[in-house]
């Protein structure tokens, strides 16, 4: 499970927690604050939970950077975890600061809940849908902009991508990962959610696998479809099955969350994710900094099974666009804007 579900003495109430950290993955201090917020929160996000009530800061300041950096740096990263977490309703009221040999920053996400405020991630029947809600690729974009100073490993890959490319991903995926997925927890109570999960670190396969082994039925996930961040699949080509993206181990950071829906729902899931218009975090109908919703894709199907994942062998690759940028369409991949149907094979 992505949280912990503790139940309290009094009231029929639970205390829902979770924890996380991590290194930083791209250069801008700020940016690097709001994903490592939203990361935290997706935890929470999984399971349905739409509200926290409490959030800690862990910062670790690395022993390399002199004075002036850190003075730069760090209260750069802290606001933007703070200014995250304030877009998602609540703060940031304590956690902890050491120096260490490098720079790590994360937190602590808490709630007291009633049982109907969170979704237990075990009750996927056959018959269900597969749904994502953010592209992969994000660990293949941030990779390749750190290549493009690295002449060996970007002659690799530059017949496939322009340096303009690369740098348009590197900022699609920031975007990406400092989004919320508060929107789409609060769209499963809508549709009926079975089960979900965030993908992260053990990229999507790994966590699709962890979370068929939690369900209380006999099913299995197949995975036909895969939205990746355009180019990026190129890239992984390119590079000799880079990282194992099209294979569905490439890891990926404050990744979309993994969700069990009811057929039926579905398509109407992810139409409302779509029509949903959410700031930067993901939180719905604030005032100011409004913007398109997210969108979402029908990647799988559920069925009979003993508790397994796996990916088809010719997934279907679905090339999405850099935010702003033109769709263009490229052989054996499907650009749809609408949630693509499952190929049953």
């Amino acid at each position: 499970m992505d949280s912990c579900v503790i139940p309290l003495r009094h009231g029929g109430l639970s205390l829902v927690q979770t924890t996380d950290f991590f290194y930083p993955l791209v250069e801008d201090p700020y940016m690097m604050g709001r994903i490592a917020c939203a990361n935290v929160l997706s935890d929470l996000y999984a399971m349905g939970i739409t509200e926290c009530d409490n959030m800690l800061m862990l910062l670790s300041v690395s022993q390399k950077m002199n004075e002036k950096e850190r003075d730069q740096v760090m209260p750069l990263m802290m606001k933007g975890f703070r200014d995250t977490a304030e877009e998602a309703g609540t703060s940031v009221t304590g956690g902890q600061t050491v120096v260490n040999p490098w720079i790590i920053i994360g937190g602590v996400a808490s709630v007291v809940c009633q049982p109907n405020d969170f979704i237990m991630p075990d009750s996927a029947v056959p018959g269900d849908v597969l749904v994502l809600t953010k592209p992969l690729g994000t660990q293949v974009a941030v990779n390749a902009h750190q290549w493009l100073d690295i002449p060996e490993k970007w002659n690799k890959i530059k017949l496939v991508i322009s340096r303009e490319e690369v740098e348009q991903a590197y900022q699609e995926a920031m975007l990406n990962m400092a989004t919320l997925n508060r929107t789409a927890a609060a769209l499963m109570h809508k549709f009926n959610a079975h089960a979900a999960t965030d993908i992260t670190g053990f990229g999507i396969i790994g966590h699709a696998r962890n979370l068929a082994q939690q369900q209380k039925n006999d099913v299995a996930f197949v995975i036909h479809n895969l939205p990746i961040i355009s180019k990026m699949a190129a890239i992984s080509k390119a590079g000799g099955n880079l990282f194992g993206l099209l294979q569905g181990t490439s890891s990926e950071t404050s990744g979309g969350l993994l969700i069990c829906l009811p057929r039926e729902q579905a398509a109407r899931f992810c139409a409302e994710m779509k029509s949903s218009r959410v700031g930067l975090s993901g939180a719905v109908g604030q005032d100011g900094g409004a913007g398109d919703g997210q969108q979402a894709w029908i990647i799988g199907i559920v069925e009979k099974g003993n508790r397994c994942a796996r990916i088809i062998d010719k997934p279907r690759i679905i090339e999405v666009p850099y935010r702003g940028s033109v769709v263009s369409v490229q052989e054996g991949s499907n650009n749809n804007a609408s949630p693509p149907e499952v190929q049953l094979t």
